[in-house]
């Protein structure tokens, strides 16, 4: 049987709207870069045969609302298997350690991997909207599987610290460190393919 492996992206969590909008006028667009891959796009052809990889399109992610993807995740997770690795990278990060933090999967996972997730447990952190963790990380550690935290020492938005925040309340997570990789952007991450086919072995 294929293995599931089930990616979510990144997004942006500007305070107001107003916010959103100056975001949008100020960011510059290249069209080349509409065709640049990234390696979550890359994964599957990384990772082979045996796994089948899927990156849902959650809602709105240059403006993105815990509620909004809470809502879309929920739709997701009757159709997740026995055994799949679940990946969060950036924004997707801290969602899926908020939502396995706050809901009781009845599936069994393999394995969660957070990759340059941010980590925001204070109700007054504006700059995560309402990606806010909760006191306790607890559910995630009990229903995760095998936990990994991957994070780049020269990470330009999010803070080396916030990985090791993550490893302080989740113990028996491995926390990978990387130089150079800055916030995961590139087109392949090899290290997390071979990290999930050796989930299986």
């Amino acid at each position: 049987m294929k293995r599931q492996v089930i990616v979510i992206h990144g997004g942006d969590t500007p305070e107001t709207y107003e916010k959103y909008i100056a975001d949008l006028k100020a960011e510059e667009f290249d069209l080349e870069d509409a065709r640049r891959k990234r390696w979550r796009e890359t994964l599957e052809a990384l990772l082979g045969t045996d796994f089948l990889v899927y990156t849902p399109r959650m809602p709105n992610s240059a403006n993105a609302k815990y509620l909004e993807w809470k809502i879309w995740f929920d739709k997701i997770v009757p159709q997740i298997k026995d055994n799949s690795v679940l990946v969060g990278h950036s924004l997707g990060g801290i969602f899926l350690a908020k939502y396995l933090s706050e809901n009781k999967l009845k599936m069994r996972l393999e394995a969660v991997l957070l990759v340059a997730a941010p980590f925001a447990n204070d109700p007054n952190e504006k700059d995560m909207a309402d990606f806010i963790l909760p006191k306790s990380l607890d559910l995630l550690s009990e229903q995760g599987g095998r936990i990994t935290i991957y994070h780049s020492t020269d990470d330009p938005y999010v803070d080396f610290k916030d990985a090791e925040s993550y490893k302080e309340r989740l113990p028996n997570a491995i926390l990978k460190k990387f130089e150079g990789r800055g916030h995961f952007t590139g087109s392949e991450f090899p290290e997390l393919a071979g990290d999930i086919k050796a989930l299986f072995k």
